[in-house]
């Protein structure tokens, strides 16, 4: 309460997602009624430039403010913005293994590159950087998505993504607090266990989020750090406690899409378990608009302190700066020998 008694507004508790290229009349509604904090857009959200913006712009008009728009633009395959209306990327690993030497600035490069090519559409916040510390044993579906094998590298490297990202006016989101690279297993359909002891997830999975810990927004694993607990971090108050006291990390934290099936539940309550465990805002993707709604109204307003983290994450938020981006393309061509782009 404000000292003459009135409340003060919070966001809802959530990050949500459209159906499709534009929004319908029951999705304004829905957004207009619960406020999420700010949305994503996936791959069946993306046509042309013109029609991304607009669906930004609609989206930002049903809660009547500049909510913040995210998307995963790793590069690699976890990229929503595709050929050829946008850069395909390399996948990051590849990306850093071309670079050599070059690897921190070529990191800046990208993600700057990236950057632009997220703001000329509405879009400012990317699920990135990515510091799960990778493993021989990592599985598939994030080893490429990785940055290196040693805290130390993926840290440094993941701090030249995010300012270079900061740079070009779009807020990072780091990823998958603390730690995804001991998962033996896809946690879109299972749930992984990383069962080593607590010295070795502190000395290696941590550091590059302690490391990184001043960051405005991180998004959580649905992981069980079996030294911690049996529960997986996103519902698990204990590390959700480490990932704040021992790693340090002040930012919001949202959670991974609690539609995964590495967790178990109905969508409400594992809402419910997530805001519980101590995550400011619960990422629900994917769903029908009932589910939306259903999560939606369990998620409910942000808590005092959650909402003073999410203004702060969106203070983070600047025009971009002035750059040559034709200049800035050639330079990281350069450095990577012209080794830059997939597809």
């Amino acid at each position: 309460m404000h000292p003459g008694g009135h409340a003060v507004s919070r966001f809802g508790a959530t990050i949500l997602d459209a159906e499709g290229l534009r929004l319908s009349a029951a999705e304004r509604a829905l957004f207009a009624e619960h406020d999420p904090f700010g949305f994503i857009l996936f791959a069946r959200n993306i046509d042309t430039p013109d029609q991304v913006y607009g669906l930004c712009e609609e989206m930002r008009a049903a809660v009547g403010r500049e909510a913040p728009i995210l998307i995963d633009q790793e590069g690699g395959r976890v990229q929503r913005l595709r050929g050829p209306r946008w850069r395909e990327w390399l996948p990051p690993l590849e990306h850093v293994e071309a670079a050599g030497e070059a690897a921190e600035e070529a990191m800046y490069l990208r993600y700057r590159l990236i950057a632009h090519e997220l703001r000329e559409v509405g879009v400012d916040g990317n699920c990135a950087p990515l510091v799960d510390v990778a493993r021989g044993e990592t599985h598939d579906f994030l080893k490429n998505r990785c940055y290196g094998f040693d805290a130390d590298t993926v840290a440094r490297l993941g701090r030249a993504a995010a300012d270079g990202m900061l740079a070009g006016g779009v807020l990072p989101v780091v990823k998958h607090i603390p730690g995804h690279g001991l998962a033996l297993v896809d946690s879109h359909h299972e749930l992984p266990v990383a069962d080593v002891p607590h010295e070795e997830l502190a000395a290696v999975d941590f550091a590059p989020f302690r490391a990184l810990n001043d960051l405005p927004m991180g998004m959580t694993a649905h992981v069980v750090y079996s030294a911690l607990d049996e529960l997986p971090a996103t519902t698990s108050n204990i590390v959700m406690k480490c990932i704040r006291e021992e790693i340090g990390f002040g930012g919001l934290i949202m959670s991974d899409d609690i539609s995964m099936k590495a967790l178990d539940g109905s969508l409400t309550d594992i809402a419910l378990d997530t805001l519980a465990a101590g995550c400011d805002v619960v990422l629900h993707c994917n769903g029908t608009l009932d589910e939306r709604r259903a999560v939606a109204e369990a998620a409910g307003r942000l808590s005092n302190k959650g909402q003073a983290r999410a203004e702060s994450a969106l203070a983070a938020r600047r025009e971009p700066d002035e750059v040559d981006i034709p200049a800035m393309e050639a330079k990281l061509e350069a450095l990577m020998n012209g080794r830059v782009y997939g597809g």
